[in-house]
């Protein structure tokens, strides 16, 4: 009976260790997506990206994204809507590479405008009207005009930048 219990205990760990499931990493899903190292990032107000030209912008941002399997993401500026609360969010995208930041809002498109030509290898694009702007506007930022088009005009300028930064 000792033998049989012996030659039990031997068949359990030799599946154990040798048998189950394979855990070798095989190909990725099919499914799963392939981003370039490249991160577009909108910075917005309180509300996100519920409604309205923040909403927009994100469309268009999901639309390049398709084309150019750049990584995009939203953050929200969240307590006070100034400039001067806006400005540790808008640190914290340039700390975390965002090679393109985008931005909604008039707190968030005034801390853009004022810090855009602090970092010149970021490019900058801000929702809101050339006459906001005060005195020469640095050769990293773009302004798209608010309206309709702001989804179509967003997607084009995000590729664009995809690419300046891919070369």
């Amino acid at each position: 009976m000792g033998g049989g219990v012996l030659l039990v205990v031997c068949a359990l760990v030799a599946v154990w260790v040798f048998g189950g499931e394979d855990e070798a990493a095989g190909p990725p899903d099919a499914r799963a997506r392939q981003y370039r190292d490249v991160d577009a990032c909108l910075l917005t107000g309180e509300d996100g990206i519920k409604a309205g030209t923040p909403a927009a912008v994100w469309q268009g941002m999901e639309a390049a994204s398709g084309d150019t399997r750049a990584r995009v993401t939203h953050v929200p500026v969240m307590g006070a809507q100034t400039a001067a609360n806006a400005l540790p969010h808008l640190n914290g995208l340039i700390q975390r590479d965002c090679e393109i930041v985008l931005a909604t809002g008039q707190a968030q498109t005034e801390t853009v405008r004022k810090a855009a030509g602090s970092h010149p290898r970021t490019r900058f694009v801000v929702v809101g009207s050339e006459g906001e702007s005060r005195g020469a506007q640095p050769g990293n930022l773009t302004v798209v005009a608010p309206g309709d088009g702001v989804p179509d005009e967003v997607a084009k300028v995000v590729r664009r930048a995809v690419n300046t930064v891919q070369q």
